[in-house]
């Protein structure tokens, strides 16, 4: 299958080697090229391609203003930023058009193919260097595997189900990750006790930015509308929680790690398939970006036997199932 891909850059030099890269790699086909967003909607709109590359500084009409447009009018168009910006805020603003992928300049001979596919292919792509995440050789040979964490852990009473909590929370925090919480006050405090007990001082990092402890309503609410999900509400919401951790973290390689009762409480509210789909969503941020997450279940919220369609699903979204003292 050929896709047909839009280029949108003005700066001629750089359109010209994307739209060379693009002739040698199979299955993409250039079919329009613009150097203004005006351009850029138009054709957009008249060409109806596979994918759209945008660029950021346009005249006329910026790329940002460009992705909102075109998304306004095809919901289902698919955008690729290939911007010189390196930064988080402007990483940030590109995915809240609605785009499922950035990459800089600067790293597009490694990464622009990997992030075409993968929005072609329905999912998300963020640049190595925002904390995204990358596939690894898998072995000298040829080939590659992905890389992602994404567990689940069922447990029969709430110690054993704290104790996971604190044994996550206490390697993130030690190995200089970010950290981020979703739970009620009576958990969150119970898991300030535990972690306490371990040497790790809760304020300090609560202070410098690694640990943040958020409430399970208010954060369902961003994206929870009428018991159900909204997709672009979550990615937005996920997006900015994980680049404000990338923030404090810094470096080279920006990691973070989430852990929570959102889908949890969803199940308790009756809201099976609000709490599936907040479970996918997150598989798929975990698959973006380098975040480790991980999603305890008490048994008594989540009936697991083989006949549970609800319980097979939620474990079928994770890479790894742990159980504890059923």
């Amino acid at each position: 299958m050929i896709y047909r891909v839009l280029v949108v850059e003005d700066h001629e030099r750089w359109r010209r080697h994307l739209c060379s890269v693009l002739a040698c790699a199979a299955p993409w086909e250039v079919v329009g090229e613009a150097s203004d967003g005006r351009h850029a909607v138009q054709k957009a709109a008249s060409l109806k391609p596979d994918l759209v590359l945008m660029d950021i500084g346009l005249p006329s009409l910026d790329g940002l203003q460009a992705a909102r447009r075109i998304l306004a009018h095809d919901p289902r168009s698919k955008i690729v930023f290939v911007s010189e910006h390196q930064s988080l805020d402007i990483l940030q603003a590109a995915l809240a058009t609605g785009a499922r992928g950035y990459v800089t300049k600067s790293d597009a001979a490694r990464e622009l193919l990997p992030a075409m596919e993968a929005v072609i292919d329905g999912r998300w792509f963020v640049g190595a260097r925002f904390g995204g995440r990358t596939a690894v050789a898998a072995n000298d040979i040829a080939g590659t595997r992905e890389m992602r964490r994404h567990e689940v852990g069922l447990y029969a009473d709430e110690p054993s189900l704290l104790d996971e909590y604190a044994r996550f929370s206490e390697a993130a925090l030690r190995t200089g990750t970010s950290l981020i919480t979703v739970l009620p006050d009576s958990r969150r405090e119970a898991l300030h006790q535990r972690l306490r007990a371990c040497g790790i001082d809760v304020d300090l990092a609560a202070r410098a930015g690694t640990y943040r402890a958020l409430e399970v309503p208010a954060t369902l609410s961003r994206f929870i509308v009428a018991g159900q999900l909204e997709e672009a509400r979550f990615w937005n919401a996920a997006v900015t929680l994980i680049i404000e951790a990338a923030r404090v973290t810094g470096g080279t390689r920006p990691r973070a790690a989430l852990c929570g009762d959102g889908a949890a409480t969803l199940l308790r509210e009756g809201l099976a398939e609000a709490a599936i789909a907040v479970e996918q969503l997150w598989d798929q941020v975990a698959r973006t970006f380098d975040i480790d997450v991980f999603c305890p279940y008490l048994v008594e919220d989540l009936r697991c036997d083989e006949e549970n369609a609800v319980f097979q699903t939620i474990c079928a979204t994770h890479s790894a199932v742990h159980a504890r003292h059923l």
